[in-house]
This record gives structure tokens, C-alpha cells and sequence, in this order.
């Protein structure tokens, strides 16, 4: 198995950026709940050491929930590290699109991190292949970036714990639906409970699966 790497880091340290943010959404293909962005900020000091309890760190997707939560904890232990995250909540989505209401979390994100540390000259990467309209830094699109490189599998990962906490949150206000349980993605249990009961306010009304049943 291939692990995302630190060499693009690296590089761009050596190239004289003094931090690297690492940005990720999850969410995208939800039929409900909001859409979660994570962006990580790190300094040169981090990738200086090795960092054991991390090695086998990589994009969220093929983690389980408890490696998810151990990883997590690891990272909130390193004085190295600051992150954000932030929400587009169903309305929004609906309102604006999928994609734009991402793109709008990211900018948040970016630009809190980049109000703590904005002495500091940064580069953003993106995972994708497009990069985020409206910021004034440098940044860089990844395709499979969340596979590749180490400070997007960071936001990844703290993106997915974060959402996932949320919609077991939800669960408790819109119970039977098995937020719990799917998260919001359209599982057969999902689609089964929507039927019956029909959407509720976490749903998107853009998204056909809902759409059909309004």
C-alpha cells in the first residue's frame, strides 16, 4: 500500500515557505447534513522529526473509524499543528450547489489559519484538481491529494471525525433515519427510511434521490 508522503512539504520548506496548509472536504456525495472542510496548518519543525504513532496515516476513506479517532488524537498532541473546520449546512448546499458550497467552506477555513499566522508566508494544497477562487496565497492542486500528500490526509481525516461526530449528533433529533449508522451517504437503509418517512430538514433537496420524493 502506497502511504501519502511529506516530500511535497519538504520541498516547498526548502523553497522558502515557512508553512503548509493541507485542505480536504467530506460530504460531497451526502444525500444529508452539511458538507465538512478541514484545513491543517504545519511549520518546517514537524517535518523535521519522525513521527511513529503517524506512519501509517493515510486518506480518511480507507481508514476505520477507530484508526480515524487514534490518528486524531495523535495529531491534536502535536504543538506543531493548528487546524479549522468549517460547515456548509444542507440550505446552503441547495441554495448555491455542492461544489460552490465546499469551495465557500474552504475559503473560511483558510482564512482563519491564515488570521492566526499571517506574518508567516504559506502555500496552500488543495485536494482535486481545481484550485479555491478568491484566495490571495499561493496554492496548489493535487489530484488525489488526500493519497498522495501527508498534510491533506491530515484534514482528511480530522474533516471525517468531525463530520461523523456531527451527524450522531443529528441522529438524536431526526432519529430513524440511521444517521448514526450511514452518515448521511445513501446507503440502502438510508434510501429506505427516506421513503417512508420522507425528508426531513438535515436532507438535500437538491440531490435527486430527495428531490424525487418532495
Amino acid at each position: 500500500m502506497k502511504l501519502p508522503h511529506k516530500t511535497l512539504e519538504r520541498k516547498l520548506f526548502n523553497d522558502g515557505y515557512r508553512s503548509v496548509i493541507g485542505i480536504d472536504e467530506v460530504g460531497m456525495g451526502c444525500l444529508a447534513g452539511p458538507v465538512v472542510v478541514c484545513a491543517v496548518l504545519f511549520g518546517k519543525k514537524f517535518f523535521k522529526k519522525t513521527h511513529k504513532k503517524l506512519h501509517w496515516l493515510r486518506d480518511s476513506k480507507l481508514l476505520s473509524p477507530h484508526q480515524r479517532e487514534k490518528f486524531v488524537s495523535e495529531l491534536l498532541k502535536e504543538k506543531g499543528l493548528k487546524f479549522q473546520t468549517a460547515r456548509c449546512l444542507p440550505k446552503t448546499i441547495d441554495k448555491i450547489n455542492i461544489y460552490r458550497a465546499a469551495r465557500l467552506a474552504m475559503r473560511r477555513v483558510v482564512n482563519k489559519l491564515r488570521a492566526e499566522n499571517s506574518k508567516m508566508k504559506t502555500v496552500v494544497l488543495v485536494d482535486g484538481k481545481t484550485k479555491i477562487t478568491g484566495l490571495k496565497i499561493p496554492q496548489i492542486a493535487v489530484v488525489k491529494g488526500d493519497r498522495k500528500v501527508f498534510s491533506i490526509a491530515c484534514a482528511s481525516i480530522i474533516a471525517k471525525v468531525t463530520r461523523d461526530k456531527m451527524m450522531k449528533k443529528y441522529a438524536k433529533k431526526y432519529p430513524n433515519y440511521g444517521f448514526e449508522k450511514h452518515k448521511g451517504y445513501g446507503t440502502k437503509l438510508h434510501q429506505a427510511q427516506l421513503a417512508v418517512l420522507g425528508p426531513c430538514k438535515l436532507h438535500r433537496r437538491s440531490f435527486a434521490p430527495v428531490a424525487k420524493l418532495l
